[in-house]
């Protein structure tokens, strides 16, 4: 018998399934059909083992559904656009183009010996001219079509990289890259209308039943869908053209607390006021911050008394001042709020910082306590006793209060209900150069004018230079200027290009057809699409999945995809992540040098340097490479095989938990593997016997086993139709031990083990695939495991012939019994009185009572 030898077992079938096309989706309209889909990579150069982990996963659920006699598409591309590339440009001096691309090729050559079921022909990049122009068309038919518009909008501007920056590449008010202070800028952005479909899409994550629930939770919370008021506070000394300050709040039942007016640094009347200097410098100090309600939450809330002031909607005689504050966002309701410190922290804080008042609308049931350092800020639904209600002093429920507030606010004219969404309009510009061209040319005579169809890719232009900021578009003439499409005449390309969440917005419906001459084929998408499981990290559970559901809405409306496409995942699957301990030891001024697990030595007094130097072991983290704490997939490869790398990372946690990934479990799960070839090898050597599979008696280990084998198909099977793939695992470990328990020398044994084996290698095929196939072949079973039919349970060995009792004597347990399933309670009390060891236990004593509880345990008092 041989050792099972991973590096020449598992190229070899891999040349197989690529020999014979085995993972190639083909439309079959006699098959159902199954496409899973696992997020796509980023090309940063190097795979690791979360990226194990989420591809074996889909693989599993692939390779399960072929032999369930599906038609798989399970396809793979590269999400290739993005700032990355360009810092690689500018600090390598090398071609974006040329850098992700060489990735691409590092990644796929790291990706191909995990023996992933993947269909490569479908491969593609968003970086491809091929699919950018594809997404160029889209753009082009989404214009058309009202779904896109070009308007004013403040953003994050780096003044040193001279570009947009989006709200998570402002790190502490400074440019990712550049350290610059980042400024609050108005720029002419191009926008997809995301925000025209904020109802529909918030309706309908209700039909998503196969989403997590707290993905369903942060998408419903992203589109923030509010009910509220909207009043006008009339100003009193304001500039010409300013009447009125209108006001949207959620919170309408406070208005009678309200201690001051608020207004956005990018407000219009808070520019308008900017002749004033001190006001000029806080607005520009507060654009500072960045865009984002993450940035403005943790910056000092501060404001500047414009010195104008506003009558109350409820009393013309109630004056309150009008601040500019740092913490208001001009694109959220209308730029401007009324403060309540006493129901509203932030308020509060502001309030006690620039002494104004504090007025309490209502304090909890059965106390008259006035709000001290801490706002009151109960549920809505709690009840509460209203002081400053609007029908006086009462009892009754935020909500309740609230929708008194909007009737009584509407009776008298003074305000309306209005619904209001979080949601904003998607704003796609970046001013830079790796990434899809917007495809419109800019005419002194015909304006923005959409690119011609037929000239589309608008390619990236080869020749840039990364030699000084902004963006290299800009300043190339030979790429900037051309012709208008629509006069001729002399006219300027767009030189923004697009976010990078559009390319990955519907990459899923390219996959059905990623060679078409349109963004999709009509037959390819009816047929394969929607995604039946995606896979993917919760990080995305907003931005990405929110714009793939637009993406959808859009790609129907404009014929590219039908009406059962516009929710494009069925299921969704949120892995959890790979970590490892970390290890360090003292840097200067206090700081910590990382040091890679490979560096570490074991010994009894804790962990080492290959010098004696003592480390310190750190908390199990998320795999990172600032900290070192990474495994290299490839290292585990050439060292156990892929198929351990694929054990391990299903066997050891839930899918949707972290899994601590540590050598020892590494060299178990090898072990393991060599254990399952020992037993395949053993029963391929063992010669036939003449016992029909059917033929074992009763109660012997070749039929236990048979019962555990069928037991153990439909227990796998359950597993991975409910993705509890550590559960399906385990199983196999139990099926193991099952086997080995059976001795080849026992009465029909030979048959029922072969059969157990051949079973193993079918339900084991999923996670270790090249295993299976090498078993398979042991076996001298025809073709393929990866084509075989999954194995079907026997329903007639599924059920239990017999029962195992235990017996305890005056509580103490004794012995036990088998007993038939069926027996009933006198049956079994005749065959416990009649045991052996029962009767030597009772000395011939009579009990004085004998409780049988079926199924469970037999209870002797004596």
């Amino acid at each position: 018998m041989t050792r099972y030898n991973a590096q020449a077992v598992e190229p070899k079938w891999q040349r197989t399934w690529d020999a014979q096309q085995v993972f190639r989706a083909r439309r079959d309209q006699d098959k159902p059909k199954y496409y899973v889909l696992e997020m796509f990579p980023y090309p940063s150069g190097r795979i690791h083992m979360g990226h194990v982990r989420n591809y074996t996963m889909g693989d599993m659920i692939a390779r399960y559904k072929m032999a369930r006699g599906f038609s798989v598409l399970h396809p793979m591309g590269w999400d290739a656009f993005g700032m990355p590339a360009e810092n690689a440009a500018m600090e390598r001096n090398i071609h974006p183009g040329d850098w992700t691309y060489r990735n691409i090729d590092d990644m796929r050559a790291q990706m191909k010996p995990l023996g992933f079921a993947i269909d490569w022909s479908r491969e593609f990049a968003t970086c491809d001219p091929e699919y950018y122009g594809q997404q160029q068309a889209l753009f082009l038919d989404f214009l058309e079509a009202g779904l896109i518009t070009r308007k004013n909008a403040v953003v994050n501007w780096d003044p040193v990289d001279m570009t947009v920056l989006a709200n998570e590449q402002v790190e502490n008010g400074r440019g990712w890259r550049s350290g610059a202070l980042v400024e609050r800028r108005e720029l002419t952005q191009w926008f997809f209308r995301i925000s025209d479909f904020s109802e529909e899409l918030l309706e309908a994550i209700d039909t998503l039943t196969d989403w997590p629930e707290k993905v369903r939770l942060m998408q419903a919370n992203w589109i923030g869908r509010s009910r509220g008021l909207q009043t006008a506070f009339r100003l009193d000394n304001a500039p010409e053209g300013f009447d009125a300050l209108e006001v949207y709040t959620t919170r309408p039942d406070t208005l009678m607390g309200a201690s001051f007016v608020g207004i956005s640094p990018d407000h219009p009347l808070a520019r308008a006021l900017e002749t004033n200097p001190e006001i000029k410098a806080f607005n520009e100090e507060c654009r500072r911050i960045g865009t984002s309600e993450e940035a403005l939450e943790k910056a000092e809330k501060r404001g500047l008394d414009t010195g104008l002031t506003v009558s109350h909607p409820m009393d013309p005689d109630w004056h309150l001042p009008v601040y500019v504050a740092n913490f208001i966002l001009m694109d959220y309701g209308t730029g401007a709020i009324f403060g309540c410190p006493a129901h509203d922290q932030r308020d509060l804080d502001f309030a006690r910082k620039y002494g104004l008042p504090v007025r309490d609308v209502f304090h909890a049931r059965g106390s008259d306590e006035d709000v001290s350092d801490t706002a009151f800020v109960p549920p809505k639904t709690e009840p509460v006793t209203y002081v400053r209600g609007f029908a006086g002093e009462a009892e009754t429920t935020g909500e309740q209060a609230i929708d008194a507030a909007i009737d009584f606010c509407e009776a008298r004219g003074i305000g309306r209900g209005v619904t209001k969404y979080r949601l904003r309009d998607w704003g796609i510009s970046r001013q830079r150069y790796w990434g899809c061209p917007i495809p419109v040319v800019h005419c002194d005579d015909c304006g923005t004018v959409p690119e011609k169809k037929e000239n589309l890719p608008v390619e990236l232009p080869r020749d840039v230079s990364f030699d000084r900021p902004g963006n290299p578009l800009d300043r190339h003439p030979t790429w900037r200027d051309v012709p208008c499409p629509n006069c001729g005449k002399p006219a300027k390309r767009e030189t923004d290009t697009m976010d990078t969440f559009v390319d990955s917005s519907w990459y899923f419906a390219r996959f059905t057809s990623p060679r078409a001459e349109t963004p999709t084929d009509a037959d390819d998408v009816a047929y394969w699409m929607n995604v039946d499981q995606y896979i993917g990290g919760v990080e995305h559970a907003i931005l990405h999945l929110l714009y793939s559901r637009f993406f959808a809405r859009a790609m129907h409306r404009t014929g590219h995809l039908p009406a059962s496409a516009i929710e494009p995942f069925n299921a969704l699957f949120t892995q959890g992540m790979v970590t490892h301990e970390t290890y360090s030891t003292p840097g200067p001024s206090g700081s910590r040098i990382w040091h890679t697990p490979d560096e570490i030595a074991r010994t009894e007094h804790g962990a080492t340097l290959p010098d004696g130097t003592a480390v310190e072991v750190g908390p199990t983290i998320k795999m990172s490479k600032s900290k070192k704490n990474v495994v290299d997939p490839q290292d585990i490869v050439e060292q156990y095989g892929a198929d351990t790398a694929r054990w391990f990372v299903m066997s050891d946690s839930p899918p949707d938990r972290d899994v601590e990934w540590t050598a020892a479990g590494a060299e178990a799960a090898w072990k393991h593997l060599q254990r399952v070839w020992r037993l395949t090898s053993d029963v391929a050597e063992t010669p036939a016997d003449s016992t029909p599979l059917g033929n074992t008696p009763p109660g012997d280990a070749a039929r236990e086993l048979r019962r555990t084998t069928h037991r153990i198909i439909r227990d796998v099977t359950e597993d991975i139709e409910g993705f509890a793939f550590n559960k399906a695992v385990a199983r196999l470990y139990e099926f193991t031990a099952a086997i080995a328990r059976c001795k080849p020398d026992q009465p029909g044994a030979a048959a029922v083990r072969r059969e157990a084996v051949e079973v193993m290698a079918r339900l084991m095929m999923p996670m270790t695939p090249h295993l299976a196939e090498e078993m398979w072949a042991a076996l001298g079973m025809e073709g393929l495991v990866s084509q075989a039919a999954w194995p079907q349970a026997d329903p007639d060995l599924l059920t239990v012939d017999s029962v195992t009792l235990p017996i305890q004597i005056n509580g103490k347990r004794r012995a036990e019994i088998s007993v038939p399933a069926d027996a009933d309670k006198a049956a079994i009390e005749h065959l416990v009185m009649g045991d052996e060891k029962v009767q030597r236990y009772l000395e011939g004593q009579t009990p004085r009572k004998l409780i049988v509880v079926p199924g469970r345990i037999v209870n002797v008092v004596v």
